[in-house]
């Protein structure tokens, strides 16, 4: 299926759609990767951008606490993610 799954929440339907595409746009500037697929964007209630090896979930709180994905793959490893510091 995939290598890895990436699941992220928006506080809104505005938020969710700007990190999916913050998403795109760094792997695309600093990767050179372009999704094979992209989902959900004109509603943003749960955007997925899939890059064959790895699929990105951006949910709003509501659909991602519905969908409970989390759940869904509770036997699959966890990496463990340290956010970079946020440039001022």
């Amino acid at each position: 299926m995939t290598d890895v799954f990436v699941i992220a929440s928006g506080t809104s339907n505005r938020h969710v759609r700007s990190l999916a595409d913050d998403v795109e746009g760094k792997l695309k500037a600093e990767l050179a990767r372009q999704p094979l697929r992209r989902e959900g964007r004109d509603y943003s209630r749960w955007v997925l951008l899939d890059y064959g090896d790895m699929v990105v979930h951006v949910f709003d709180q509501e659909t991602r606490g519905y969908y409970q994905l989390e759940r869904l793959w509770a036997d699959a490893p966890v990496i463990d993610f340290e956010p970079a510091p946020s440039e001022a």
